[in-house]
């Protein structure tokens, strides 16, 4: 910071430490700057339930489409039972006119996730843009 004049042993090598600080400044700010300011996690998806006292619409009308796997790897879609191959196929046909596309899972609790997961990939593969998977707090309401 400052400069030694005259004295004895001739002349000396010392580190000016200002410009050293001012670059590690410098890169403290950018580095705050780069770092994103609040954490991004996971969007989860769950079916909301209707809002108390009011009746759950007709089966007609309910536009949920729940895939649920039963524990003996049973595929069903809704209430219609469909096998692993044709299940790509009838969500296509599900969702031809429709213009969301979200779809939910629900699987057995004792059910291996990679049962769960290859419904995940067969949805996606056909196009589905939200996939949500169902909990039993989340069916329950919540």
């Amino acid at each position: 910071m400052a400069m030694a004049l005259g004295g004895s042993g001739g002349p000396k090598a010392e580190i000016n430490v200002t410009p050293l600080i001012d670059v590690l400044l410098v890169l403290i700010i950018i580095f705050m700057v780069i770092t994103p300011t609040t954490p991004k996690g996971l969007e989860a998806l769950a079916p909301q339930p209707p809002p108390p006292n009011q009746p759950p619409p007709p089966d007609n009308q309910d536009r949920t489409v729940v895939i649920i796997i039963e524990a003996d790897k049973s595929i069903k879609l809704n209430t219609e039972d469909v096998t692993e191959a044709n299940l790509g196929k009838r969500l296509e046909d599900i969702f031809k006119t429709r213009a969301e596309r979200v779809v939910f899972v629900k699987g057995d609790p004792n059910l291996e996730y990679q049962y769960v997961a290859k419904a995940i990939d067969v949805a996606k593969g056909v196009g589905i843009d939200k996939v949500g998977l169902m909990t039993p707090k989340v069916e329950a309401g919540q």
